[in-house]
């Protein structure tokens, strides 16, 4: 199944008064790019989000949104630094011994100082958090995934469409094609007559027509061409990532309409010639953002 690089997906789990949100946007790009945009408090967690990414998307720039709330009860408890209490006391004995002054330090003055108290959050239990981020995950990816797919099918239709147009305009050039030689033969001829007013060296002719008809001929990029529509038209319809592969037949596929013009000597080729290779460019424009 055809894939697009194009996707979006959201998915949200809660548990234990935990809620994890995770949000998926994805474009075109040559190769696997993912960013994660989360928590630093659970930012441990990004390298098993990142292989559980990598494990279902092989291309594009994937750009993950994660949100945690933490409902529960008594996840966060008072902390004393009781290294800078000792500390403050110290300091408050030396002024009062030294200035003559009485110390009157109490607890609700102290605990007023920067840094004395602290309100920390318990330590968090990897197992639990991951397990519940991935359910979020887990939706979130099945989503980007689907609308890869819907937007994939389209991709392919539009593609084989556009790869019957090609087809047409191949089977166009086919049947135009052993008319070139003739019509040569037939002018050369002509020329001849005029400017010479004698009767012609067959033999000649033969080798001049043979020498044209060789350096004309389209046959081999014809059954080239064919031949890569076909597989094109294969690969299609294979379930794996395609869209390098499909970008590798469309290069050999625009190289075969180029030479293809390059020795037409023929108006009428010349054209189908331009409208193959304008049918080519469009399904490279589809294909860069083809899984």
């Amino acid at each position: 199944m055809v894939k697009s690089m194009t996707g979006f997906g959201r998915g949200e789990h809660v548990s234990d008064d935990i809620k994890m949100t995770v949000e998926l946007k994805s474009v075109n790009h040559r190769y696997c790019d993912i960013n994660i945009r989360m928590p630093k408090r659970i930012s441990f967690l990004e390298n098993l989000i990142r292989s559980f990414v990598k494990k279902r998307v092989s291309r594009g720039k994937v750009d993950i949104y994660v949100s945690y709330e933490d409902h529960s009860e008594g996840n966060e408890c008072i902390k004393l630094n009781e290294d800078l209490i000792t500390q403050y006391l110290k300091y408050f004995q030396n002024i009062s011994e030294k200035h003559g002054l009485d110390n009157d330090i109490k607890v609700s003055h102290i605990t007023r100082y920067p840094e004395v108290i602290k309100i920390e959050e318990h330590e968090m239990d990897e197992n639990l958090l991951w397990g519940i981020l991935e359910e979020a995950l887990s939706i979130a990816v099945d989503k980007l995934i689907a609308t890869r797919k819907t937007e994939g099918d389209l991709l392919k239709q539009d593609i084989m469409s556009k790869l019957d147009t090609i087809n047409e305009l191949i089977c166009l050039i086919k049947e135009r094609a052993p008319y070139v030689t003739m019509e040569y033969k037939e002018k050369l001829e002509n020329r001849i007559n005029d400017l010479l007013n004698t009767s012609i060296d067959e033999a000649r002719l033969a080798v001049e027509v043979a020498i044209f008809a060789d350096k004309c001929c389209v046959d081999e990029e014809i059954v080239r061409l064919e031949s890569h529509i076909k597989h094109m038209r294969q690969t299609l319809e294979k379930d794996i990532p395609i869209g390098r592969k499909l970008d590798f037949l469309l290069q050999e596929m625009n190289r075969e309409s180029n030479t293809i013009l390059s020795k037409s000597n023929d108006m009428n080729i010349s054209e189908q010639g331009l409208e193959l290779k304008t049918e080519i460019e469009k399904i490279r424009e589809q294909i860069q953002n083809i899984e």
